[in-house]
């Protein structure tokens, strides 16, 4: 990589100052920036030094390096990418309906552990309700990210009418109010959908998690990604006891758990669930 990063642009980026962010988001949020990254980085960030007024990278490292409680949350979130959509990867909301059906036991608990603007965790919602009826008061869905900025948006469960629109009438009438006057153009989650959702800020890097078992079901999509297999292996390791023996990971398209076949198994279309124990095997017999 070349010792100085597009002259041209705004502001220097040198290699070593994108050695510099490389460290600091992995350190703090684990996340794997690869060369391929630079002009985002640059982006985004470059945004964050106008913001406050800086001139030059070096001086934004200085800040993050200080310590600056309110910059390190910005940073985090510039480097944070937020792609959903709801029922993205439907076969998965498929699957989870039919595996809510025959659960007898209440509550059911599920974490959405990367929520973004919150359609994941609503499309969860929609599906206990579409598939449990009243029942579905018996669920309760945790959500959870690291970007604080998404969590907000998902709180609001504001969205532009053409992120729905691809649903059937019947499932907007059921779960969405239209905006009039000045929000026309914008659909809301109806209350009851929103009550059965608990958003909160939390970083999979951190030593302790508020999130408490046991759990139906963990939604950890299109997340392992942004980990090196090290990370990715530690934050199962973390997971796996607080899923119930008969509960479901759901993973990525994109996501395989190779590295972790003592941990999970693979039920199917990127579900998974616990991997059965090794059988014991019986000590050889002393000699006399």
């Amino acid at each position: 990589m070349a010792e100085a990063l597009k002259t041209e642009r705004e502001f220097e980026f040198t290699a070593q100052d994108f050695e510099a962010v490389r460290r600091l988001i992995y350190s703090h949020a684990g996340i794997t920036l690869s060369e391929a990254k630079v002009d985002m980085v640059y982006s985004r960030l470059a945004r964050r030094l106008r913001a406050t007024g800086l001139t030059s990278f070096q001086d934004y490292l200085a800040l993050l390096k200080r310590g600056d409680g309110a910059e390190w949350e910005a940073f985090v979130n510039a480097l944070t990418t937020n792609l959903t959509s709801f029922f993205r990867e439907a076969h998965h909301f498929d699957i989870l309906k039919g595996f809510l059906k025959n659960r007898r036991e209440r509550p059911i608990t599920i974490w959405s552990a990367a929520a973004s603007t919150g359609e994941e965790p609503y499309s969860i919602a929609m599906t206990a309700v579409e598939a449990l009826g009243d029942a579905h008061q018996g669920v309760r869905i945790m959500a959870s990210d690291l970007d604080t900025q998404v969590l907000q948006k998902a709180r609001e469960g504001v969205y532009p009418m053409e992120r729905i629109a691809k649903m059937d009438a019947g499932r907007q009438q059921r779960f969405f109010l239209r905006g009039t006057g000045s929000r026309e153009g914008l659909v809301k989650v109806r209350p009851q959908l929103q009550a059965m959702i608990g958003f909160f800020q939390l970083n999979l890097l951190d030593a302790q998690w508020s999130v408490k078992g046991p759990l139906d079901a963990i939604f950890c999509r299109n997340v392992m990604i942004y980990f090196d297999k090290p990370t990715q292996y530690r934050i199962l390791q973390r997971m796996k006891p607080l899923l119930k023996p008969d509960g479901l990971l759901f993973l990525g398209h994109s996501e395989a758990l190779y590295h972790a076949a003592d941990l999970f198994r693979l039920r199917g279309q990127t579900v998974y669930e616990h991997a059965q124990p090794a059988p014991s095997r019986p000590l050889p017999a002393m000699k006399a």
